[in-house]
């Protein structure tokens, strides 16, 4: 006896709209999927930041929009010399009314154990007057000599006369470290990497 044939009169049949819940659901979890892997590559990897204020200048401009590396402090990278990084404001900061949600921009000049001054507009580290193509004119004040403390730095801006930074509150925590600048996406014509001295790796650099 042959098999018998389906009736197409009595298939089952498809309910579009159940189809269609399908469908929204998996668009929905492709965006959470997407907005999960942008909210952790931005906690954990890199986030755009913008200038708000010109103590960076020349480097960097009001407005300018950078990409900040904050893998590298997580992996136990120690700043180094010449870095540009971005930070939470330290205690003395914090006391002059400062949020603790605030960063800010600076350039690493110190390092722990080092010994910094500024003197004849120039700022000397260990002893040695140190060229800074980055700064836009000397320095106009003095600063005696203050060695850094242990797992501390000594940030400094780059338009130093208009910058509150180490000369005015002091050493800055390293644990206070968020990342580091690592390039400028705009303008698109200033797009490229911050000036700053050749990195050697990751580990405690002096040079």
């Amino acid at each position: 006896m042959p098999a018998s044939q389906p009736d197409p009169d009595h298939a089952p049949m498809d309910n579009p709209w159940r189809r269609g819940w399908r469908h929204r659901w998996r668009t929905l979890l492709s965006l959470a999927l997407v907005v999960a892997l942008t909210m952790a590559v931005r906690q954990w990897v890199m986030e755009p930041r913008w200038i708000p204020s010109g103590s960076m200048a020349p480097t960097l401009q009001v407005r300018d929009l950078l990409v900040v590396d904050k893998l590298s402090p997580r992996l136990g990278c120690t700043p180094q010399l010449g870095d540009v990084v971005v930070f939470q404001p330290p205690d003395a900061l914090l006391a002059m009314g400062y949020d603790r949600s605030q960063v800010l921009i600076k350039r690493v000049v110190g390092l722990a154990g080092d010994r910094v001054a500024v003197h004849g507009g120039r700022l000397e580290r260990n002893g040695q007057a140190l060229r800074e193509p980055w700064t836009a004119a000397p320095m106009a004040y003095e600063q005696l000599e203050i060695t850094v403390p242990p797992d501390q730095l000594w940030v400094l801006g780059d338009n130093r006369n208009n910058s509150l930074d180490s000369h005015v509150w002091g050493p800055l925590p390293r644990d206070r470290v968020v990342g580091h600048a690592l390039i400028r996406y705009w303008p698109p014509r200033r797009w490229g990497g911050i000036a700053s001295l050749p990195r050697v790796g990751c580990g405690d650099h002096h040079s």
